[in-house]
């Protein structure tokens, strides 16, 4: 059984939303990133989802943008994030870590490659923002080799035909955009949340995850009620970004704590 499988047994068995937690790998700092994830998993984090710093990520808000940016500045390459994938498994983490990024990064890296390193660095899957379901078979062939989980997002405008392309493929979760338009925190969950997750459970038993503008304790409820899991990323950027040098990974961890009601404010 997969770790991402797993988790979402183990979520189901507590009756609670999961919490998977975005980090741009590599900002504010490369020395920063592994201690970042243990504190997003001690706050209460159940999977981590590890950027690829990419010089054009376009489904991604300012936010993770000025984060991608500075994690270049810093040369931070694929190859570098497995190999942080490496040292959390080697610190003992042992929750579900994913990869998100794009596939210009991918192909630059050797699809084949990747994914023996990948499985040989301990990563679960790999989230790949802009790879359409019928371009896909060669990322799935890896993946299946490498014992990964291939996730595909969906979206409020993804026809029914278009998700069950996604469902027939997809391995480990779905990836539910909640809005359209790139990430970044909102104020609230979309109305039509609720029309839209229906339409994706009609054509998948996969477990469903939601993210794009999620920030709060309240968004992270209102998702329970339709789904498995909450994805935040531009909050958690947005975190790190106003901490004090030094401070990141424990600010990071009390953000987590409140938005999964660990702590109360």
């Amino acid at each position: 059984m997969s770790r991402l499988t797993a988790m979402f047994e183990r979520l189901r068995a507590e009756r609670r939303t999961g919490l998977l937690a975005y980090v741009t790998a590599g900002y504010p700092s490369p020395a920063d990133t592994v201690p970042i994830v243990q504190a997003l998993i001690e706050g209460g984090a159940d999977a981590v989802e590890l950027g690829i710093p990419f010089s054009d990520p376009l489904a991604d808000g300012a936010t993770i943008q000025r984060a991608n940016q500075t994690a270049l500045a810093h040369g931070v390459s694929l190859a570098d994030v497995l190999g942080m994938v490496r040292n959390l498994r080697a610190a003992g983490v042992t929750a579900p870590l994913l990869v998100m990024g794009y596939v210009n990064p991918l192909e630059s890296y050797g699809l084949e490659r990747f994914g023996r390193d990948a499985a040989a660095a301990g990563l679960d899957g790999m989230i790949c923002v802009d790879l359409p379901p019928e371009e896909a078979d060669p990322y799935e062939a890896v993946c299946r080799a490498h014992t990964l989980d291939l996730i595909f997002l969906v979206a409020p405008t993804s026809t029914d035909e278009r998700l069950a392309e996604v469902a027939r493929r997809a391995s480990g979760f779905i990836y539910c955009v909640s809005v359209t338009g790139t990430t970044g925190a909102r104020s609230g969950v979309a109305a039509d949340l609720a029309a839209f997750i229906a339409r994706v459970r009609a054509q998948s038993v996969l477990p469903l995850a939601v993210g794009f503008g999620v920030s709060t304790a309240e968004h992270v409820a209102r998702i329970g009620q339709l789904c498995e899991a909450a994805v935040i990323g531009s909050a958690i950027i947005d975190t790190i970004e106003r901490a004090k040098p030094g401070e990141e990974a424990e600010n990071v961890r009390a953000y987590v704590e409140v938005v999964t009601g660990r702590q109360r404010v």
